[in-house]
């Protein structure tokens, strides 16, 4: 199966721009005769020797029939351009890695992820000579997150193999791809959901324990809270009160003008940070402005993510200022295999290979460093 050379293009935004147009797409005069042979970069082409024979062949009526029985043509298979490569089944984004990151840690047979949490004690009274000294002391805790592994393999015959090469495709690279998709699939999902048999203390980014309740956003002057309705001074000032609540819940240890900050919204909502003032602003623009260090992003499980409303995170990615020696991270994904090959079976004809990974989901290490919206 030999790939056939792409000779040219017309986009379809092109066809739809002349057609909206009532202009054609393609179109040639007197002038162009000369040109024709570029047609064939557009898919219309004819042979010289088409051209040589076509008038003698069209002027004339065929006196004698044919010697032979009519033919039925020419064979499909001699008849078909086949377009280069492959066109891949498409997947939802996994956006988890994208928000906060992944962190390798532990091992792929590891029970649990624990981060140790600690905290000062101490109430400084008035000095007194004949008074008790007042004791400073700690309290300790451990936040454990279950490790869940998951696996996937495949399984490869020989005729399969022949067969898929025989149209230019590695059945087992295939596979292969399609097992480290589900895997990270997997993983993906548990960042943000966690995953629950019953006994498993694996979150994920939407429903952490640790984290706060949800603030719903103000209702706009056309009577709803999603930003499809809101103006330009609407939505900027729920982006506002997000900063300004992020910073009084850190008691100022997070400066919104200097913290790198993210900004999740649902897929889709980015869209609304193009609407402009009425001196031509936009809302990406002030925000670019305002708070240069917040990067936005996007993810599908914030739609309807909250009793059916879609709602928005507003986070630190690092926090300073304090005496802790982690990683001053404010969210950690825990990863402690990504994927690993189990190993490959030759059984005869068939050969299976297993994959797996392995992920405690997500924790918050600082909820504080968290704002949660919902309504938009």
């Amino acid at each position: 199966m030999t790939k056939s050379i792409q000779k040219g293009h017309i986009s379809g935004r092109r066809f739809a721009t002349q057609m909206a147009a009532q202009k054609p797409v393609i179109a040639m005069d007197s002038e162009n005769v000369k040109e024709f042979a570029a047609l064939a970069k557009i898919g219309i082409g004819f042979s010289q020797d088409y051209l040589n024979k076509a008038p003698q062949a069209w002027a004339m009526d065929d006196v004698q029939g044919g010697v032979f029985t009519g033919s039925t043509g020419a064979p499909i298979q001699f008849l078909q351009a086949w377009l280069p490569g492959f066109v891949h089944a498409a997947t939802a984004p996994r956006k988890i890695d994208e928000l906060i990151g992944m962190t390798t840690v532990g091992e792929w047979h590891d029970e649990e992820v624990v981060q140790g949490v600690l905290e000062a004690t101490g109430n400084a009274v008035p000095y007194g000579d004949l008074t008790p000294i007042p004791l400073a002391n700690w309290n300790v805790e451990f936040a454990r997150r279950t490790v869940i592994r998951f696996e996937q393999g495949i399984a490869v015959g020989k005729l399969e193999s022949a067969r898929a090469g025989a149209m230019r495709l590695d059945s087992a690279a295939a596979k292969r791809v399609a097992a480290t998709n589900a895997l990270h699939i997997e993983r993906n999902k548990v960042g943000f959901y966690g995953y629950n048999d019953g006994n498993s203390r694996t979150y994920g980014f939407l429903n952490d324990p640790a984290l706060l309740p949800y603030n719903t956003v103000a209702t706009g002057k056309a009577g709803g809270t999603k930003w499809a309705t809101k103006t330009f001074l609407e939505i900027t000032n729920d982006i506002t009160i997000a900063f300004s609540q992020l910073a009084a819940q850190s008691n100022g240890i997070i400066e919104p003008k200097t913290t790198p900050t993210v900004l999740a919204l649902p897929t889709g909502a980015d869209v609304y940070l193009g609407v402009v003032s009425d001196m031509g602003v936009s809302v990406a623009s002030w925000l670019k402005d305002t708070y240069p260090n917040c990067r936005v992003a996007t993810a599908p499980q914030l739609v309807k993510a909250n009793g059916g409303v879609d709602v928005l995170y507003l986070y630190a990615e690092e926090v300073y200022g304090d005496s802790s020696d982690d990683d001053n991270r404010v969210w950690v994904q825990a990863v402690p295999a990504q994927f690993m090959a189990l190993g490959a079976y030759p059984e005869g004809k068939i050969v299976k290979e297993d994959y797996t990974n392995a992920t405690a989901g997500v924790m918050c290490k600082r909820p504080y460093a968290v704002y949660r919206a919902s309504g938009i």
